[in-house]
């Protein structure tokens, strides 16, 4: 594997070979001062100081050529400008030629700045990571805490560069006038490099970020997968695997309690009832994730024979008076959970160019699933039997189910068309496509101090890209993973297991304390549901446009746990009478607050998450689905043991461990707050 040193030798403009820091100095720098604290000449506030000062001194240098290089840009651009309002007025074509390919030579100079920066903020990121990696985890704390808040920061420089955002939108601007607004491949790669620059994030960047398919540090300069091999139909189906699956498990919420009392069971089984589903989940999760090492067809046909008996069992339970059958069918339902195949596809058999809008779209398929169940809930408002089977509101949702599941079994023995495998192993990737050093313009489309997302100061001797290539392998078991996560990935999973407890205590519990309350019919406590259900996408919509683009991510994230936390504690049941516009509105606030804090943390982790983690069968997104499953058994198995308690003490037994963790998890983020960079 070739270093990062080498590579930079390589890539570097030649012209401009003095102005890039001095990446195998500052190695030699990292190893000096490791001998001295070794031997005990030095001790860690002289490293510290003494090698801010020599970070400074690198950084200095780039920001300084990089101003340099912008003001000559601007002024090329201030003379192209007065020769466009002279032919403006002439309308020469020839002129307006000439000018056109004035624009087109500044903005290939601009790409070439751009990759300069990119490198050197790589440098950054990765020297940053080394010396953390000799002398504890204290030297990027301080440094960032020092620098990046400054007012005369340069590191600022580097990581939100105005000028350059000002000469390409001149750039951009001026080719698009001149060719009528038309597309051209120069103004494109420009606005996406500005986008990259500003750390702006689009709505569609922002939903993929919701699939958390990570994104590998390896090299590669082409699109592992064309277009011709790429099967439309096929990406089709997994979408709508991932959408019936989502309908599939909150279908029940509704009636889970009426459905376990008429059983002879508590209506808080239900949290079992509910509950069950995701504990399948747990083992699903790392099967199918091996599985799909093999293949996609196979494990996709047998999930959806093993949802089509679950559901079958969930039906006829009521029939033969057994609660072990209801709990039997959603057991099987969560082993028939191929979620993990869905976005494994999406990272592996997707091209590029449309591999972010398929993750966007996995992500909505699964929102929209999430509001259809309990909206579709609200149909089955009837009784009636055929054959002494019984078909009413709880057994409907189990025959629908079976018969969706039934269909798209057909489909995919008809449709779904099995990729072509290489011999490589493919990688997960958070924005669903790899990284790589490859051309001048796809090294553009990626963030700059996060270039290579799955790198952090906080990580690992075996993750180091210096290493040698055996130490670059995929992990072969759950306690290799979990080795490799460094304490801020640690901070985030436990994050997620948070936002996904709050959650799963919110929606899983609203059928009992709505009746017990506020004596809600199952078609209220439905439209209460898939209304809750509706709000993830205009919420991604209002993240991904405006919030994303105004603040740091980190900020969103700490600003979402405590919104989450006011909603938990306004849901609380201690002013007398609890009243519905109390728990609507905090169970509103939970929510929202729960999934913007989802998308914001799950684009974080795939930040700060080791490489290695982004290959082979334990990655790192079958640790965050495992954290989250998790967090879904957790929450429905309080909700049952709280079910021995007096109903009245139901609300607030369950939201106090909610509370608690969600205080815990704003605690430990503000330790890690500045490797979150």
């Amino acid at each position: 594997m070739v270093t990062f040193g080498k590579r930079l030798k390589e890539s570097q403009i030649q012209e401009w070979k003095g102005y890039y820091m001095d990446y195998k100095f500052m190695k030699k720098k990292v190893n000096q001062f490791k001998q001295q604290i070794d031997t005990g000449t030095q001790d860690h506030t002289y490293v510290l100081k003494g090698f801010s000062r020599i970070l400074d001194d690198q950084i200095e240098k780039v920001v300084l050529f990089l101003l340099q290089q912008q003001g000559l840009l601007g002024q090329r651009l201030s003379s192209l400008g007065e020769q466009r309002n002279a032919v403006s007025q002439e309308e020469e074509s020839f002129k307006i030629c000439d000018l056109e390919q004035g624009y087109r030579q500044v903005g290939q100079d601009l790409l070439r700045l751009l990759c300069f920066l990119e490198m050197n903020a790589i440098g950054i990121r990765k020297i940053l990571k080394k010396i953390d990696k000799h002398f504890g985890y204290k030297f990027t704390d301080y440094y960032v805490k020092t620098r990046s808040n400054h007012p005369y920061s340069q590191l600022q420089q580097v990581l939100k560069q105005v000028g350059i955002g000002a000469v390409a939108g001149s750039v951009s601007y001026n080719l698009a006038e001149l060719q009528d607004h038309q597309g051209d491949s120069m103004v494109d790669s420009i606005n996406a490099a500005v986008k990259r620059l500003s750390n702006s994030t689009s709505f569609l960047d922002f939903l993929g970020k919701h699939a958390f398919i990570i994104l590998e540090d390896s090299p590669s300069l082409e699109d592992p997968v064309s277009e011709e091999k790429f099967h439309f139909v096929s990406l089709l189906l997994n979408l709508v695997n991932a959408f019936l699956y989502m309908v599939n498990t909150y279908i029940v919420v509704p009636t889970a309690d009426s459905y376990s009392i008429s059983l002879g069971a508590a209506a808080t089984v239900c949290g079992v009832v509910i509950g069950s589903m995701a504990v399948a989940q747990l083992f699903s999760s790392v099967y199918f994730s091996a599985w799909s090492n093999r293949s996609y067809l196979k494990p996709l046909l047998f999930s959806s024979i093993v949802l089509l008996a679950g559901n079958i069992l969930y039906a006829l339970a009521y029939d033969m008076k057994s609660i072990v059958v209801l709990l039997l069918g959603r057991l099987l339902c969560g082993l028939g959970s191929a979620r993990v195949i869905n976005m494994r596809y999406i990272s592996d058999c997707v091209p590029l160019k449309l591999r972010m809008k398929a993750s966007a779209g996995f992500v909505s398929a699964s929102a929209l699933g999430m509001a259809c169940g309990p909206a579709l809930a609200c149909l089955f408002q009837t009784h009636f039997k055929i054959c002494n089977l019984t078909f009413n509101e709880a057994t409907l949702p189990g025959w629908f189910m079976a018969l969706a599941w039934l269909v798209f079994l057909l489909l995919l023995l008809i449709y779904f068309k099995e990729p072509e495998r290489e011999i490589k192993e493919n990688v997960l990737s958070p924005e669903g496509r790899p990284s790589s050093f490859c051309t001048l313009e796809e090294n553009l489309m990626a963030p700059f101090l996060v270039k290579c997302k799955t790198k952090t100061a906080y990580e690992e001797e075996s993750c180091d890209e210096d290493g040698p290539k055996e130490d670059q392998k995929p992990v072969t078991s759950i306690i290799s993973a979990y080795q490799l996560l460094s304490p801020s990935v640690k901070v985030q999973l436990f994050v997620y297991f948070m936002l996904k407890y709050a959650m799963e205590i919110l929606l899983a519990e609203s059928s009992v304390i709505t009746t017990y309350y506020f004596v809600w019919q199952t078609s209220a406590v439905a439209i209460f549901l898939a209304c809750l259900g509706l709000t993830v996408l205009p919420v991604n919509v209002i993240v991904g446009h405006y919030l994303s683009n105004k603040f740091e991510e980190r900020k969103i994230l700490l600003a979402s746990e405590i919104m989450l936390c006011i909603g938990i504690l306004l849901s609380f049941h201690i002013i007398v009478p609890y009243s519905v516009p109390q728990y609507v509105a905090s169970a509103l606030i939970t929510f929202v607050s729960a999934e913007v804090l989802e998308g914001v943390n799950l684009s974080l982790l795939s930040r700060v998450m080791s490489s290695r983690l982004s290959r082979g069968t334990f990655n790192g997104g079958l640790l965050s689905t495992e954290a989250g499953t998790l967090a879904r058994v957790i929450a429905d198995g309080t909700i049952t043991v709280s079910g021995f308690l007096p109903e009245r003490w139901l609300l607030n037994v369950t939201l106090l461990p909610s509370l608690l963790i969600c205080l815990s998890s704003i605690i430990a983020t503000t330790f890690t707050y500045n490797y979150l960079y």
